[in-house]
């Protein structure tokens, strides 16, 4: 097998939450341009729609299904209207997030929650539902952040917490699944990258930030999600239990 190759997914089939925009939209196209077909999950259907469109334009066949990570049937459901559909899961991205930014002395029990039935509790639903499934040679990754790695100025208890415990769930999978099931469990701490969740940083946060980016820039979401192509390949076979920070060297400074 040539290194080209390592890198191919066809006839592969990928599972993609938070699909409906931003990060999740550019995974779902790499994927499909990959060769995966892509069942698509998110609370909008209207924008998964659209996600839908962009898989089936380069050839691969696509599922839109309606899915709030935070309900554990409605997790299960993506999962079996895939097998329905396509007849495995190979893939599985937990790309599915929200985030807060209140002080921590008056967020609220329902705030610090919420963010943590998504982030955290939706993608343990998810995995689980997928490692019922996935055959050996499959892969999930969790999509983290550096703020589960270092601290950016904002208050950010609940998303931070979120992605901190998203790395030590990756790794516990990782030790639970690879060796017993020969699923490899990853995770992807992406750094600034234009997202619905940037959009709502205060004005001049992200050029403060740029002090601490040593590429000088924000992210393409095309660089994250070419590292997500490699990580879910069999270019990527002999790593698991990892968290890959694609950051412009942030977790650096």
């Amino acid at each position: 097998m040539s290194i080209f190759e390592l890198f191919d997914l066809s006839g592969k089939v990928a599972v993609v939450t938070g699909a409906s925009s931003g990060l999740g939209v550019a995974f779902a196209q790499a994927l499909a341009e990959a060769g995966a077909d892509v069942a698509l999950g998110a609370r909008r259907i209207e924008r998964l729609e659209e996600t839908r469109g962009l898989v089936e334009a380069v050839g691969r066949r696509a599922l839109a299904v309606t899915t709030d990570v935070a309900d554990p049937d409605a997790c299960q459901q993506l999962v079996d209207a895939a097998m329905l559909e396509f007849g495995r899961v190979d893939i599985l991205v937990n790309n599915a997030g929200v985030g807060t930014a209140v002080p921590a002395t008056r967020e609220t029990p329902e705030q610090f929650r919420t963010v943590l039935d998504v982030n955290l509790h939706g993608a343990y639903w998810m995995a689980q539902a997928c490692g019922r499934v996935m055959q050996p040679g499959s892969s999930i990754v969790n999509i983290s952040s550096v703020l589960g790695l270092t601290t950016a100025g904002l208050p950010q208890a609940a998303y931070a917490a979120s992605k901190a415990g998203l790395i030590g769930l990756t790794r516990d999978l990782a030790q639970q699944w690879t060796g017993r099931k020969g699923i490899r469990v990853n995770a992807l701490a992406p750094g600034f990258f234009s997202s619905e969740m940037t959009e709502q940083y205060p004005p001049d946060y992200l050029d403060l930030m740029m002090v601490r980016v040593l590429a000088g820039r924000m992210g393409d979401p095309r660089e994250l999600a070419a590292t997500l192509v490699w990580l879910v390949s069999d270019a990527a076979g002999y790593v698991t239990g990892q968290t890959i920070a694609v950051d412009g060297g942030v977790t650096v400074t």
